[in-house]
């Protein structure tokens, strides 16, 4: 069987392409394993980062597994802008076949203090970058969004302003059929910036105490990896117009504590929901259960599809739903050694009780 390999010979670009994700899509783009692209572009608005990026993988004796830094240092291209500068995109979207946009600002708190930076970015950012494909002749073939489980029936500025994300990317694919806009949906990455397990570790190091904002907290957990994985299913099996959502595994915050923590006497204080969280996250709301269909993946073993709300784009409601409900963390809930088994995995213990 011949495996399937979307990124063989082609231009990406990456925005956001060195935040977490960013980092890690492009590293493992650099395996190959997903096909050898001809060019890779890391356009972020942070040159620190560019950087510290360039720098920490020039000193790596390799940068992957299997490819050496002087091999691979053509392929990239560091490009410094933001994406709420439409200017700055133009330049960047003019020679890319297959963009991967990950650029958001996602600090929950942050967003709610200083709502307008989040919809600059988050909304008019992914405007400016649609805009930028649609509006000049350029080669673009695929645009893939990366967008939250707090888009889903949003009760803070983060959520709602990806929630716009969502809808203005998809809006891409109308009126045209040369560009395919998709989108994965995912929760909280274990191991990046955004998590709460950082925090949790230097609090558990420093000797306590760890703060939960509310006992009865629940949330979806994706590995890095995983949610890489995710990205390239959905180049190799998403629809246009479709968001692909991973079936993921749900933790008690409680729980993710307790692992955590093991048989170390810290002391964990309950401190309030913060500005515009959620007690329980929704990947799936019921509404979109009624266009969401399930989907096979490469990497992982099913998903969750989200056809687009747009008749045109989507082609009407599809004949087999593959739910009836929403798909909320609340009722996907692990137990104990499930979430020991998820931190392993995601490299926060090496076993329990002691922190990675």
């Amino acid at each position: 069987m011949t495996v399937n390999k979307p990124l063989e010979g082609k231009r990406i670009l990456v925005t956001g392409g060195t935040g977490s994700l960013g980092k890690a899509l492009v590293r493992r783009i650099l395996t190959g394993e997903m096909g050898n692209p001809e060019n890779i572009t890391v356009f972020s608005r942070d040159e620190g980062k560019h950087y510290q990026m360039k720098t920490d993988w020039k000193n790596e004796k390799a940068a992957t597994d299997d490819i050496f830094y002087h091999n691979f240092e053509h392929l990239l291209e560091f490009r410094v802008g933001d994406v709420r500068d439409y200017a700055a995109l133009v330049p960047a979207v003019r020679n890319a076949e297959i963009i991967f946009h990950a650029a958001a600002l996602k600090q929950v708190p942050s967003c709610e203090y200083f709502p307008h930076e989040a919809v600059k970015t988050n909304i008019e950012g992914s405007h400016n970058l649609v805009r930028a494909i649609r509006s000049h002749n350029n080669p673009v073939e695929t645009v893939i969004g990366i967008s939250t489980d707090k888009a889903c029936k949003p009760v803070n500025v983060m959520g709602m302003t990806k929630s716009l994300q969502e809808r203005i990317l998809l809006e891409g694919n109308l009126g045209q059929d040369k560009v395919d806009f998709a989108a994965v949906r995912y929760g909280n990455v274990v191991s990046s910036r955004g998590s709460a397990m950082p925090h949790f570790r230097e609090q558990i190091r420093a000797g306590g105490p760890v703060t939960i904002t509310s006992k009865e907290m629940t949330r979806f957990f994706i590995t890095m990896d995983q949610a890489v994985d995710t990205v390239f299913d959905c180049i190799m099996h998403a629809r246009r117009g479709e968001t692909l959502v991973p079936r993921l595994p749900a933790a008690l915050m409680t729980d993710v504590i307790k692992a955590m923590i093991g048989d170390n006497d810290i002391p964990v204080e309950e401190i309030g929901v913060r500005p515009g969280e959620k007690t329980h996250e929704i990947m799936v709301s019921e509404e979109e259960a009624l266009r969401t269909v399930e989907c096979e993946g490469t990497y992982r073993e099913r998903y969750y599809a989200i056809r687009s709300i747009i008749p045109e784009v989507s082609g009407g409601l599809p004949e087999k739903l593959a739910m009836e409900k929403e798909y909320s963390s609340r009722d996907s809930v692990i137990d104990f050694d499930g979430v020991v088994d998820l931190l392993q995995t995601a490299g926060y213990l090496q076993r329990v009780g002691q922190v990675a």
